[in-house]
């Protein structure tokens, strides 16, 4: 098992590693929320904005463990409001092939770790 803790670019973390790769095929994800690689809030306020940041920080995580976003199969998607889901279906099907998208759930929740965060996003791919 690798445990890629702060994959170069990626935001600091605080006890647990953006991406795991396992078994050797499997990459499994931390969920990733709309923090710079310096640990600044990006979009506050600006759905669309986090999104981006949430799949640019994902893609980082995926790279360092040999992966990429075309190679998710699973993605677990937290919205707080669901009012911010045309974006991120938006940006989702600009990334991925609305034909053959991966699986996903995607629930609201009351609140994510920071009041500014809008989004989280997990993910699952293989090697």
């Amino acid at each position: 098992m690798q445990h890629f803790t702060r994959p170069d670019g990626s935001p600091p973390v605080n006890g647990y590693s953006h991406a795991v790769r396992f078994s050797g095929e499997l990459v499994a994800v931390s969920g990733q929320v709309p923090l710079d690689a310096t640990g600044a809030v990006v979009g506050a306020g600006d759905a669309e904005a986090q999104v981006r940041q949430v799949f640019a920080n994902l893609a980082t995580a995926l790279n360092a463990a040999g992966s990429g976003l075309d190679r998710v199969v699973k993605l677990g998607v937290y919205l707080t409001d669901l009012a911010d889901l045309p974006a991120f279906r938006a940006v989702r099907d600009e990334l991925f092939d609305p034909a053959a998208p991966p699986a996903s759930t995607l629930v609201q929740v009351s609140a994510l770790v920071h009041p500014a965060f809008r989004v989280e996003i997990e993910a699952l791919a293989t090697a």
